[in-house]
């Protein structure tokens, strides 16, 4: 029969290895928890700059589409001009 001491010894080792496979299991949690942690994190950091790019995106293209109504009517004033120009010119060539 075991002693006292043999006992004691043998359910603190028995403790200390069920305390380390907790710690163990602890520790693989936490790194879990910790990867979900930045990929929500990077996602949101994704997220601002998705929506910055967007907005550069459509800051440019109202831009462009405002400079393509000035290119528009500035080509319609020019050919209305030209036009003018060329009725005048047809006329006299006529005479």
């Amino acid at each position: 029969m075991a002693s006292r001491s043999d006992r004691l010894k043998k359910s603190a080792m028995k403790a200390a290895q069920t305390a380390r496979k907790w710690a163990k299991v602890a520790a693989r949690e936490a790194d879990r928890l910790l990867v979900e942690a930045r990929k929500r994190v990077e996602s949101k950091q994704r997220q601002k700059r998705i929506r910055a790019a967007l907005s550069r995106t459509a800051k440019v293209l109202r831009a462009a589409g405002r400079a393509a109504i000035v290119a528009g009517i500035a080509a319609g004033i020019a050919s209305a001009r030209a036009g003018t120009r060329a009725r005048k010119r047809g006329g006299k060539g006529r005479r």
